[in-house]
């Protein structure tokens, strides 16, 4: 960085989500009008690129996106820019902020939420970024799957504890979340969060279905040679589709 402060700073945001992009875009123009948007980025190598190119003064990341996460292209940028984690998963972003990164921003980013945010980039503008590196490398153990998640019933969020969930269904630009006793939703696609569950007990059946593992009472065909499964305490059938009837081997 060239200065402090940056009487005109200059922002990279990185989001693989087009739509959210445009929204944060929207809301920096109206919150922050002397900041200069000098780059978007769709995945981390592109935004890695651009960084470089540009040298941005802070960046909006992704934790979750193709390439590099959030948290990889965190460690590469030291004490040149300021960074806030734009994320699904409170619990890493929190870490984050409470060790040393300059903020977070929950999707969808909150208008509200985003003020302060900025509010406290103007006041860190005034000083070097902090070194992420370590912090960075210590965030990406922890961040193979988060505990819980935010869904939205309405104009409720509910914090929804991972083992609760039986599963995710994908609907439109929405994914579905089904547990015992309510069924939410969350602006993440199912194909971006089936990449996190893995180590966390899920197991992707279907392109529109991830499913608790510990959920599943038995798996049968029906009279077409389809793939179904039954779910432990729950009413709901899900379809196997081909690619992913190798879990269920001997069917």
């Amino acid at each position: 960085m060239s200065g402090y402060p940056a009487l005109r700073p200059r922002i990279l945001i990185a989001d693989d989500e087009p739509l959210l992009r445009a929204e944060l875009r929207a809301a920096l123009s109206q919150i922050w009008p002397e900041a200069e948007l000098v780059a978007e980025a769709a995945d981390g190598f592109e935004a890695l690129r651009l960084a470089r190119e540009l040298a941005p003064d802070v960046a909006f990341l992704d934790i979750r996106m193709p390439g590099l996460s959030g948290l990889e292209l965190a460690r590469t940028f030291g004490m040149r820019t300021h960074v806030v984690f734009v994320t699904a998963y409170h619990e890493h972003a929190v870490a984050a902020f409470d060790e040393g990164a300059v903020d977070y921003v929950l999707k969808p980013a909150d208008p509200i939420r985003l003020a302060r945010c900025v509010a406290r980039l103007r006041e860190r503008l005034r000083q070097p970024p902090p070194d992420l590196t370590r912090l960075m490398a210590r965030l990406q153990q922890k961040a193979a799957a988060p505990a819980w998640i935010q869904a939205s019933i309405g104009q409720t969020i509910h914090f929804i504890d991972l083992s609760e969930v039986v599963y995710f269904t994908a609907e439109a630009k929405y994914t579905r979340v089904v547990t015992d006793r309510l069924e939410a939703h969350i602006r993440t696609p199912l194909k971006e969060l089936a990449d996190t569950l893995d180590d966390a007990g899920f197991w992707q059946i279907h392109r529109s279905h991830v499913v608790a593992v510990k959920r599943i009472a038995a798996a049968s065909r029906d009279g077409d040679g389809a793939l179904w499964l039954a779910l432990r305490g729950h009413d709901a059938r899900l379809p196997v589709s081909q690619r992913y009837q190798h879990r269920f081997k001997g069917m």
